[in-house]
């Protein structure tokens, strides 16, 4: 599988922008990153990116004020410039775009009164992507019991945004490690996995895959590797028949429409280093199936990708990690990750 490292964010001054073909400079990506849950490690880790140089310009969403705090906390010196779309930060100022609390934040203690400001830097993100103003969206983690308790249905940042821009279905994919795993089934309960992957579930789920790693990734002739989902494959049926009456039925359908599908591989040898170097990304059938090995190989710096919106939103893959907010031992590892991925998503080459 190949590399999918994205940009480095670390440029030398010269290489802050982007030649065009008249040689002059074009100004830099704008890529929003909401800073997610206020009493967690999101604003810790966006405040981390300003001694990061990015070969974009990332744009915070979050309370001036909550950052200003936090940077107090953690011992930071650094200068905060409300976001102006016409005029390019100074190398040493991180670029806020301000949305107020709700109410005072602790770092480490949740308020479900705040609930509403979390979600309000979604929809302002999501709003800059569709309007043109940012190029994509990259978001730190929120906390789905806080939105839950204030009486919000959440189930996840990604059926929030597939709700938010109308998309009728949308895939999971985690880019880490030198690796590409997308899933079949999200947040599930093992019990509901298999009811939930049928024919034309998973022949969507394929179709958004392929046409993403050609569009966003310009992949021009992705190869999918098919995780099946029972112990060895089902052995020919004696521990489960999805893979015969399900999965093969579908990648052999979609074979003939031209995709390049392998498959199903019983997940135990599909996570291979042979195998693996045969294919652009894998396609598991549940969460638990893929993830845990992309996680191992990316060390800290995985990447969430929501494939099949309108627009490009990468995240980390972690969560709100109350415990060590404000502590100053945050990563921001998979943060940067993120946007190297929504850079390299925002300058593939569009293949149709």
């Amino acid at each position: 599988m190949a590399d999918v490292a994205g940009l480095r964010c670390a440029q030398p001054a010269e290489e802050q922008g982007v030649r065009s073909g008249k040689g002059k400079t074009a100004p830099l990506p704008v890529i929003a990153v909401t800073s997610g849950e206020p009493a967690g490690i999101g604003p810790d880790i966006c405040l981390a990116l300003a001694a990061q140089r990015p070969f974009c310009r990332a744009v915070i969403l979050a309370d001036r004020g909550l950052l200003a705090a936090r940077a107090a906390q953690l011992g930071l010196a650094l200068r905060l410039r409300a976001f102006d779309p016409a005029q390019a930060p100074a190398a040493d100022e991180l670029e806020v775009l301000h949305l107020p609390l709700a109410a005072p934040v602790t770092a480490g203690r949740l308020d479900p009164t705040n609930s509403p400001y979390v979600l309000a830097l979604l929809g302002r993100a999501v709003a800059g992507c569709t309007d043109g103003g940012f190029a994509a969206m990259v978001t730190a983690p929120v906390h789905k019991g806080a939105i839950n308790d204030a009486g919000v249905p959440f189930t996840g940042h990604t059926e929030y945004l597939a709700a938010l821009t109308s998309t009728p279905r949308v895939v999971m994919m985690l880019v880490g490690g030198g690796l590409r795993v997308a899933l079949a089934t999200t947040h599930l309960a093992l019990a509901e996995v298999a009811g939930a992957i049928t024919r034309a579930s998973l022949e969507a789920t394929l179709r958004i895959l392929h046409k993403a790693l050609r569009q966003r990734f310009g992949v021009a002739e992705p190869r999918i590797l098919v995780a099946g989902l029972n112990p060895h494959g089902g052995e020919g049926g004696h521990i489960g028949r999805e893979e015969i009456e399900v999965i093969s039925p579908v990648l052999d359908q979609l074979r003939q429409a031209g995709m390049r599908l392998d498959g199903p591989f019983p997940a135990d040898t599909l996570f291979t280093p042979q195998l693996l170097a045969r294919g652009d990304c894998v396609l598991a059938m549940y969460h638990d199936q893929g993830l845990p090995v992309l996680k191992y190989a990316s060390f800290g710096k995985g990447v969430n990708v929501t494939l099949g919106l309108p627009i490009v939103r990468t995240s980390v893959d972690h969560g709100t990690a109350l415990e060590l907010a404000g502590s100053g031992e945050a990563d921001p590892g998979s943060l940067i990750a993120a946007i190297e991925t929504a850079l390299e998503m925002v300058r593939a080459p569009l293949l149709r």
